[in-house]
């Protein structure tokens, strides 16, 4: 199948083939990303109002929408063109005056003659004992009271649509949708009792009750699944696609992890020894890696890369390794170094200041096979940088990086193996939703010696109390952090906080304090961090430039001021700066009061638990999946009708499902094959329909 299934062509048209549908209404949709009748068919209703018929206003709390049948007593123009138009009524509901602003006059006696009876729907509001209706929503004789449904969908809308119209097109697009072959298992269908797609469209759109809104009805579970469905298919495939493409089996003799690990003064964690043997065994397979190592703070992912490189050059080749920011390209560099030295390997790093003769030694170094191991930033991308036998390709905190940064430096080698590492816990729903196509090594243990962090919630009232009892703590010779608020997302009014605080704690402490924030040179940042590494400086005003990477074994306090601004994986993050040495640390919330509900949840939770994993999942509930990761920059998938946060276990349905299908039916051409292809389609997946393709 090369193009769109024929079948598919009526919900690919203009919008304007719809009924009812010009350019200007095209136009108003569009604003919302619906560009044609298939996207009505996903644009769901959020909510509903009840329109049954009532015989009587007791109990019910005003305001409130009402359908009610009243019999029109009198008509009230007013000479004023500005004052209202009013219109009396009486029925079983009791006395119920209709207001219309700005009245066709015409209009109104033609729909509301006095002495004929007349279905009303509308909000209706008590004004001193006075029913009003304004401007009433449905308008009907009672013979076409069939028309007003009894539970009414409401979409959401943009500026110039109105619900009338957005239910109509929606009614009109759902008219198109034509019957199609089923791509869902039929045991798994069966299990979970869903209709089919039609009928899964036709319930969703037609809801007859508030309860038919909920994420657990058969036709919602149903749509959102296949929408899971496609997203897992078209992983899978790419996944599939990568694998494809020739690897190189890169099978090292242990003879330098052998030196590693007989150099190293604790023994590994179980889980690090695991992550590197499923490392090990992926590098030597001919099959190209993909493979993502997931560790909490201070879980060793450090030891674990290393030893992954170290495979790559017991195999005669090279390994790169590209971190996010310079401070972390530099800081990886001074953690490998001593590792490096004790087994003999040459380690350089390149970054955008590398200029002139000092880049260009450094390439020719690189290429001639001299460099072991690469470190850097983005700069590694950079054409001119060519290795003499790339083996493995390292990318740190990938959640920084796209999708296709991280396949380009798997380019830069023959069929590098590529390894991703981040040390931001990710819930399992977003994993598979973001990392689907990779397979996992977690660290979920911590080495030994790592001392826990004691976590306490304070008031920023205590200000002066937190100053003093720092002041006493460097005086014994402790070092600390104190991470200053974010405000509103403005780079250039968080560095004004950080220096503000700054100010105040250096006329509180002395010369001892150092800051360094996002608005300062490179080079200043690295030259005030250096002086804290040093011990020169024994506190560190930060703004979040501190959050991932920065090891000082000797800093045993964080403050983190205004803790309610940030979120709960970041406060993690933060935290794990501390408690990197031998001696206890601790970990102090600074909050504003009052704290709101959700805030004081965060800070509690953070407060009980020192578990990454356990603290992503429960940040995941309480902010959501696009805030959790920051959607723009995370390549984490948009889903229409599918929610990651309440709906994991779709997802890990949807991801066996596809997997199971591909063994069976690797390029989709049996029945049910090609029913999954329409689907694709269906979903816009099109680079999944060009892996099929292509393979």
């Amino acid at each position: 199948m090369t193009g769109r299934p024929e079948i598919l062509f009526p919900l690919f048209s203009g919008l304007e083939t719809l009924p009812g549908v010009g350019p200007k209404l095209a136009q108003g949709l569009a604003r919302m990303g619906i560009t044609a009748p298939r996207d009505l068919l996903f644009h769901l209703p959020h909510s509903g109002v009840d329109r049954q018929l009532r015989d009587t206003m007791s109990g019910l709390a005003l305001p409130a929408t009402v359908t009610v049948q009243q019999v029109i007593i009198s008509h009230n123009p007013s000479q004023n063109r500005s004052a209202p138009y009013r219109v009396l009524t009486e029925g079983p509901a009791g006395r119920i005056e209709l207001i219309f602003f700005r009245p066709h006059k015409d209009y109104i006696q033609r729909m509301l003659p006095i002495g004929a009876t007349r279905l009303l729907s509308g909000r209706v509001e008590d004004r001193g004992g006075q029913l009003q209706m304004a401007h009433p929503e449905h308008i009907l004789s009672p013979d076409d009271g069939d028309a007003l449904p009894s539970f009414e969908p409401v979409y959401p809308l943009t500026h110039g649509v109105t619900q009338r119209v957005m239910a109509k097109s929606a009614q009109a697009a759902l008219d198109r949708a034509p019957a199609l072959d089923e791509w869902i298992d039929p045991a798994l269908l069966a299990k979970q009792d869903w209709p089919n797609w039609r009928m899964a469209l036709q319930g969703a759109h037609h809801p007859r009750a508030v309860s038919d809104l909920a994420d657990d009805t058969p036709a919602r579970q149903r749509l959102a699944y296949d929408e899971l469905f496609a997203h897992q298919l078209t992983l899978c495939l790419a996944r599939a696609a990568y694998r494809q493409k020739p690897g190189r089996v890169t099978d090292g003799d242990g003879q330098l992890r052998g030196k590693v690990l007989a150099n190293l003064p604790y023994a590994p964690t179980g889980a690090q020894t695991r992550a590197v043997a499923e490392i090990a065994a992926d590098m030597a397979s001919p099959n190209r890696m993909s493979r993502l190592l997931q560790g909490d703070v201070g879980a060793g992912k450090t030891l674990v890369a290393f030893m992954a490189l170290c495979i790559a050059i017991e195999a005669g080749g090279q390994g790169a390794l590209m971190a996010p920011t310079e401070i972390l390209a530099r800081q990886h560099m001074e953690t490998l170094q001593p590792l490096a030295e004790t087994v003999g390997l040459r380690l350089a790093l390149l970054t955008g200041r590398d200029k002139g003769r000092q880049r260009l030694d450094k390439l020719q170094a690189l290429a001639s096979g001299q460099i072991d191991i690469l470190i850097g930033t983005h700069s590694l991308f950079q054409e001119d940088v060519v290795f003499a036998d790339l083996r493995l390709a390292i990318v740190d905190e990938q959640h920084r990086f796209g999708v296709r940064q991280r396949l380009g430096l798997g380019a830069k080698g023959q069929q590098a193996d590529v390894l991703v590492m981040t040390a931001t816990p990710i819930p399992r729903s977003l994993a598979l939703a973001q990392y689907g196509d990779m397979d996992v090594s977690i660290l979920d243990e911590k080495p030994p010696g790592r001392q826990p962090i004691k976590t306490v919630m304070i008031s920023d009232a205590r200000l002066d109390e937190v100053t003093e009892n720092l002041r006493r703590a460097i005086d014994t010779g402790a070092q600390a952090y104190w991470v200053c608020p974010l405000v509103e997302e403005s780079e250039v009014l968080t560095a004004t906080a950080a220096q503000d605080r700054f100010t105040h704690l250096r006329a509180a402490l002395g010369d001892q304090v150092g800051l360094v924030h996002g608005q300062m040179k490179p080079a200043e940042k690295d030259a005030v961090m250096a002086e804290f590494v040093a011990g020169r400086l024994k506190v560190l005003v930060a703004t979040t430039v501190i959050e991932v990477g920065v090891n000082v074994p000797n800093a045993t306090i964080m403050v983190i001021e205004s803790a309610e601004r940030f979120g709960l994986a970041q406060l993690h993050q933060l935290r794990g700066r501390v408690g990197r040495g031998d001696k206890p640390s601790s970990c102090l919330l600074l909050y504003t009061s009052p704290l709101g509900q959700t805030a004081a949840r965060r800070l509690g939770a953070l407060r009980d638990t020192e578990d990454g994993f356990a603290i992503a999942e429960m940040d995941l509930v309480l902010r959501g999946a696009g805030d959790l990761i920051g959607t723009a920059q995370s390549g984490l998938p948009r889903f229409q009708i599918a929610d990651l946060e309440r709906q994991s276990d779709l997802l890990a349905l949807a991801q066996s499902d596809a997997r199971a299908l591909l063994v069976k039916d690797p390029d989709l051409t049996t029945p049910r094959g090609r029913a999954a292809r329409c689907l694709l389609w269906l979903m816009r997946k099109d680079e999944a329909i060009r892996y099929l393709s292509v393979g």
